[in-house]
């Protein structure tokens, strides 16, 4: 890689949910296990639609029209989320191209990961996945007042970084609407799968 190359960024801000790691299927059906008692399902479309990038509280409140009336006592989130949690502690959500990827690049670029997911949901994965260490950093939901697609998350973690010209790498509108009210260049990557791909072709790797 050339200097000017690397010039360009001094970091990569990675979402998680549908570029890191392949999710969707697994909030899918923690959605509907979740909502199933209340007699909703939601189908493929309709969850890629709607839900895709979306907070889940953003999601029980503008797109289902759900008041969480427990949320302080476990209650829909809550329990979305730990459907999720043990959906991903049953299934690899990481490709192995993926992976390769981040132990090329952690060394060159300083990495992090911004979702608007918890850390809960976060870390463990990445730990058991063999990657946490590439990451200096990670902002998840509990770090900000304001959800995707609010520039607050790209911009809290280019300033706990000392960063000036992140590459944001997303898959969804409202994280590339956050990233590029941060002001940051963005990648939308066409699909989980060809993250390493398209992520090398924009830095120039081979």
């Amino acid at each position: 890689m050339t200097p000017s190359r690397l010039a360009k960024y001094d970091a990569l801000l990675f979402d998680f949910d549908g570029v890191l790691a392949d999710t969707e299927r697994v909030h899918h059906r923690a959605w509907n296990q979740t909502l199933e008692p209340l007699g909703i399902q939601l189908d493929w479309p309709a969850y890629q639609k709607n839900f895709v990038g979306v907070a889940d509280e953003v999601a029980l409140r503008e797109r289902l029209h759900i008041v969480d009336k427990d949320a302080d006592r476990g209650g829909l989130v809550a329990r979305k989320q730990a459907f999720f949690r043990q959906g991903l502690e049953e299934s690899q959500p990481f490709l192995a191209d993926t992976v390769r990827l981040l132990e090329e690049l952690h060394s060159i670029y300083t990495l992090a990961v911004v979702s608007s997911s918890y850390k809960s949901e976060v870390e463990p994965p990445l730990v058991r996945g063999g990657i946490r260490a590439c990451f200096q950093l990670l902002i998840t939901g509990e770090d900000v007042k304001n959800f995707k697609p609010s520039p607050e998350p790209y911009l809290l973690a280019a300033e706990r970084l000392g960063a000036r010209r992140p590459l944001v790498i997303e898959d969804s509108e409202a994280g590339v609407a956050s990233g590029q009210a941060a002001g940051f260049e963005v990648l939308r990557v066409s699909a989980v799968e060809n993250v390493g791909r398209e992520v090398r072709e924009r830095l120039g790797l081979g």
